[in-house]
Order: structure tokens, then C-alpha cells, then sequence
């Protein structure tokens, strides 16, 4: 077994007080005489929600403070947009096209791509190509996907996103370099209904599926070039939300429908594995989600009802003594 000098380069550090907040630094504790370590932990809080509930509306535009929620249905097919400033949702300019089940990306409410989606109401499933770019002020149409699609998973920014699988499910991917659409190397499980994480078009994960006439556990990380399938979740969802704007290493997988039910559990990716998380205040499927790793947005999604709840993830770091069994 290695010591913790082979992991970490340096003994375990003998102070008269606890350390600066630096997460898995452990030390001891003179003064109290006991061995303590910084562990990070994180939670859901409600956030402000949304003008209009609904559900299957764009994912991944912007931040926690910076979001984007646009399209989905609520109560029918909707083109309506809204910006949350971190408090609370104002409504800005409407979509050109109404679409639900839409996939997006962007690092702010003021630069944010929506593409794909179903035109018209989900009994139809008309899947689309038409791809908009949102500057803060309004919806312009731009360069559209190679293949129509809805229900897919996507990441990255207004200029650099990447958009895979779809209904119906397909394992096409596609990548936009800011005026156009490639596609590029297929995933090696065609499927829909996922989540994704990631900041460019070169580097990103994907979790959960569709599985008929359930739910999926399959996760497959994006290099640039190709996909590689790596540890599952541990809870089979689809239709779930997503930290998009997290990176391959760092993802937060939320809320979506499992086996039989909308389900609220929350997952960690760390680049090697996922870890159960505290669960979102309501469980959800269709849920939209946008945000990093340790702070994230969940907003919008079906219960019973169509959803109007946000809600925020943060993450504090607080020093706990170590105890031995």
C-alpha cells in the first residue's frame, strides 16, 4: 500500500492549528491532538423559478449565476426565452423557431448556441436541424446540423460545441466551429436522451441513455477524435440534466427518469468514477441543467406536472477529523 509521502510528495504535517482549506490535505493537529483532513461536500438550494414551467427545453446555456432556458413545452410546444441572473428568470427575446427536446451550449446567457429539437408536439417526432445563436439580445438562425435531430446530448461553447446521438437513436456526432457543422467519429453506442459535460468541441463526456423500455448506465468520454467508454453511473437515467459546462475529468450527472420513476439522485464524476451526491430538493425527468461540477443549475423537467423549479449546486469544503475503525 503507498504511504501518504508517495501519494501526495510530502509527509503528513504537524501543526498547531488546522491548514489553509485545500481538499484531501490532512494534517495533525497538535493543539487538539487529532489527525484532520479538508473533505468537500455538496448540495442542492432552490434557486428562482422559472416564468413559464415546462419541460425538454434547451440544456447547457451559460452558468449558475449566467443560464439560459429556451424552447421545451410548457404548456404546448414554446419558442419562449429566459436569462437567470443567479436570483432569479426574466424573459428576453423568443426562439425564431419553437422546439422542444433542443440541446445547447454556451459559456453565458449572452453567447449561447441552441440546435436541434422537435418542432412540432412529441407524438409527431419531427426531428430538426435548425441550429440559433442567441448574443443576449436575440435568436439569429445560423449554420444547421448535418443531421436533424432531438433528444441528443451536447457540450462546449457558442463557437466550439459538439452535439451526439439523438432520436431516432443514432450514435452521429457532430462538431461546430463556430459558422459550421462536421461530423466527426461516431459513438460507439448509438443511443439518446443523455447528459453531457464539457467546454470545447475537442474534450467532453456523455452519461445515460436511453434504453428501451427503460433507462441506461453507459458513459463514453470525447478526446477530439474518438470515444472511449468509461465507468457507468451508478443509477441507469435518461432525459437527464447535466453540468455542460464541466469538462471530461469534472461532470454532475442530476435528476432524469430511472427504471420505472423520475428520480432526484445526483452523481459525481472525478474523471475515474462516479460517486452518489446529495439528491435534487425534487425529482425530475426532462430536466434541463447547465454549469460546472461544483456549481451547477437544475431547472424546468416533469414530475407530475411541468416544472418551473430551479434549483443551485455548490460545493464547501469544511475540516473533519479522521476517525479509525
Amino acid at each position: 500500500m503507498a504511504t501518504y509521502k508517495e501519494i501526495h510528495g510530502v509527509k503528513v504535517q504537524y501543526r498547531d492549528s488546522d491548514a489553509t482549506a485545500i481538499e484531501g490535505d490532512v494534517w495533525y493537529n497538535s493543539s487538539t491532538g487529532k489527525l484532520r483532513m479538508y473533505q468537500s461536500s455538496g448540495s442542492w438550494a432552490s434557486g428562482g423559478n422559472l416564468n413559464t414551467a415546462r419541460y425538454g427545453a434547451l440544456s447547457g446555456g451559460g452558468t449558475q449565476t449566467s443560464g439560459m432556458c429556451a424552447g421545451g413545452y410548457g404548456p404546448s410546444k414554446t419558442d419562449i426565452s429566459e436569462e437567470y441572473d443567479g436570483t432569479s428568470w426574466a424573459e428576453g427575446n423568443n426562439l425564431n423557431t419553437s422546439r422542444l427536446y433542443i440541446n445547447g451550449c454556451g459559456a453565458a446567457n449572452t453567447a449561447v448556441l441552441g440546435f436541434g429539437g422537435d418542432t412540432n408536439p412529441p407524438s409527431s417526432g419531427r426531428r430538426s436541424a435548425l441550429n440559433e445563436s442567441y448574443d443576449g439580445t436575440s435568436w439569429t438562425e445560423t449554420g444547421d446540423l448535418n443531421t436533424g435531430r432531438n433528444s441528443a446530448a451536447s457540450f462546449g461553447s457558442q463557437t466550439s460545441a459538439a452535439m451526439m446521438g439523438g432520436q431516432p437513436d443514432t450514435a452521429i456526432c457532430e462538431t461546430w466551429d463556430g459558422s459550421s457543422w462536421t461530423e466527426v467519429a461516431d459513438l460507439n453506442t448509438a443511443r439518446s436522451e443523455m447528459g453531457g459535460s464539457g467546454t470545447t468541441n475537442t474534450a467532453g463526456i456523455v452519461f445515460g441513455q436511453n434504453n428501451a423500455p427503460g433507462a441506461g448506465d453507459l458513459v463514453e468520454s470525447w478526446d477530439g477524435s474518438s470515444w472511449t467508454e468509461v465507468a457507468d453511473l451508478n443509477t441507469a437515467k435518461r432525459v437527464l440534466g447535466g453540468s455542460n459546462q464541466g469538462s471530461s475529468t469534472a461532470a454532475l450527472a442530476f435528476g432524469g427518469q430511472g427504471s420505472t420513476a423520475p428520480t432526484a439522485t445526483t452523481e459525481l464524476w472525478d474523471g475515474t468514477a462516479w460517486s452518489e451526491q446529495a439528491d435534487l430538493s425534487t425529482a425530475r425527468r426532462d430536466i434541463s441543467g447547465t454549469g460546472t461540477s461544483t456549481a451547477g443549475l437544475a431547472y424546468a423537467g416533469y414530475t407530475t406536472a411541468n416544472s418551473a423549479a430551479t434549483e443551485e449546486w455548490d460545493v464547501s469544503t469544511s475540516a473533519e477529523t479522521v476517525a479509525f475503525d
